[in-house]
């Protein structure tokens, strides 16, 4: 994302920079950040910038990089719901207004959004997974409600979808001309705003979007633990993960003394008001530039969304110094990561089914995946992120197969665990398909300590 590319209006918010997700060799080891333009502290305000992902021009990306001998087999794509209307209000405070119609001639702007919205108000010929089937398929609300996805949120996934036309069937031709429902997996928790983002996803990738062909499955899991969610150990993780961050949080005075001012200002007791999670409502103020809000106490302000969103950077900071959230994640990212390394040992055997599978996820579907895979320095989950394995199989070696791992269209694939080491040792250009198979199937075990070989000996350890 470039933000030289904002509403004149805002330029007091902002340093204007116009940094690419681009990694530089200098910096092999960051994910992301450009040292050219990145804040050398970690700028609150920057971070925010990212976090909204604002649809401009479009962005450099790695997807489908591969030598020519190369052959594309299958992809698997994670994303995040784009942008959405905010969770919880800030008590006695106006909910910022934002218009939750889609407007094919407002900002943003896309080519295709008119098509898809003319397309999804024909209503859906297909039959989703229930509850699935009761959502509405695009946002229309003139006041957006709670948890909506707004028209960036579709922008943002229409331009993924696009991107990953260009680059998977234009360019590698991954699906034929005449592909078929089975040779597409999707699956979506039963929100409105991941079935939306999944729906504006397919409708920009997809050459011909024919709904008879368009099943999605419902997860009832953020995690996408499917039928291996009972795993108490994963929870005896969370649990003091959410004790480090409560104790985090006792040491900070500047955020508990934020805290009681917007809590004066909006006249409620300070427990009230950070229990209505405020930085959800102010980020969704910041990314659609509209003020924070004001009573005749006072305003929320600048400073105090700097101090909160502040602290939110240390937490990520502290939580992967500490480890805790690496327990919960491994345990927590198994079931899905399993799930796709058996479709892409299937594309391996030459099998045509589920070559393009698509998960319409949440920020805590993402980000237990990236820890788990060991990438810690990627960037918290922004609005619309996407996380993408890639299959290749080497024309030269057909048995031999390798993966790729982007993360917002920068190749990660060397900064995982399961293959850091290989680059070290090894002239090939993509890490070896083994390599994540035996991460999946043992070396995540073996990252927790302890003697567990397998997820339900590893989910139910005693004495942990």
């Amino acid at each position: 994302m470039e933000h030289g590319i904002w509403p004149s209006s805002a330029v007091h918010l902002i340093p204007v920079s116009t940094a690419k997700n681009g990694v530089s060799s200098k910096s092999r080891k960051r994910i992301m950040p450009d040292p050219v333009t990145e804040p050398p502290v970690t700028d609150p305000v920057y971070e925010a910038l990212l976090y909204c992902n604002i649809p401009s021009v479009a962005e450099r990306s790695m997807e489908g990089h591969a030598p020519h001998h190369f052959k594309l087999v299958s992809v698997h794509v994670f994303i995040r719901h784009g942008d959405r209307y905010p969770l919880y209000v800030i008590p006695k405070t106006k909910r910022p207004e934002i218009d939750c119609t889609l407007v094919a001639n407002r900002k943003p702007y896309h080519p295709k959004l008119e098509a898809f919205v003319s397309h999804m108000s024909k209503g859906s010929g297909a039959s989703f997974e229930s509850p699935l089937n009761s959502l509405p398929l695009y946002p229309n609300h003139p006041l957006c409600e709670m948890g909506e996805l707004t028209q960036t949120g579709v922008v943002q996934h229409l331009q993924n979808g696009q991107l990953l036309r260009d680059i998977y069937l234009k360019k590698h031709k991954l699906l034929p001309n005449d592909w078929s429902a089975d040779q597409i997996y999707l699956e979506t928790t039963g929100k409105s705003r991941t079935l939306q983002s999944g729906l504006a996803l397919l409708y920009g990738f997809l050459p011909d979007f024919d709904w008879k062909k368009i099943y999605f499955r419902h997860q009832p899991s953020a995690l996408f633990c499917s039928g291996s969610c009972y795993c108490p150990v994963r929870n005896q993780y969370l649990e003091k993960e959410q004790r480090r961050q409560y104790l985090l949080r006792l040491k900070n005075s500047q955020l508990e003394k934020t805290y009681g001012e917007m809590a004066k200002i909006v006249d409620v007791p300070t427990k009230q008001l950070r229990a209505a999670n405020p930085i959800d409502s102010m980020l969704c103020h910041f990314c659609h530039n509209v003020s924070f809000p004001c009573t005749r106490n006072g305003c929320v302000d600048m400073e105090h969304f700097k101090v909160i969103k502040t602290h939110q950077i240390e937490d990520e900071r502290e939580r992967r110094e500490k480890k805790l959230y690496l327990g919960y994640s491994l345990l927590g990212a198994h079931p899905i990561l399993n799930q796709t390394i058996g479709r892409m040992q299937r594309a391996t055997e030459g099998r045509k089914e589920e070559l393009f599978a698509l998960y319409s996820a949440h920020d805590v579907t993402l980000s237990p995946v990236l820890s788990a895979l060991g990438l810690s320095e990627a960037r918290f989950p922004r609005f619309a992120a996407r996380l993408i394995f890639e299959l290749w199989q080497d024309r030269e070696k057909p048995s031999e197969h390798s993966v790729r791992i982007l993360y917002n269209g920068v190749d990660v694939t060397f900064h995982t665990s399961f293959c850091q080491d290989h680059h070290k040792h090894s002239p090939k250009p993509m890490c070896p398909l083994e390599n994540l198979v035996r991460f999946v199937k043992r070396d995540m075990f073996v990252a927790l300590g302890g003697s567990s070989t397998n997820y339900y000996d590893a989910c139910h350890r005693e004495g942990f």
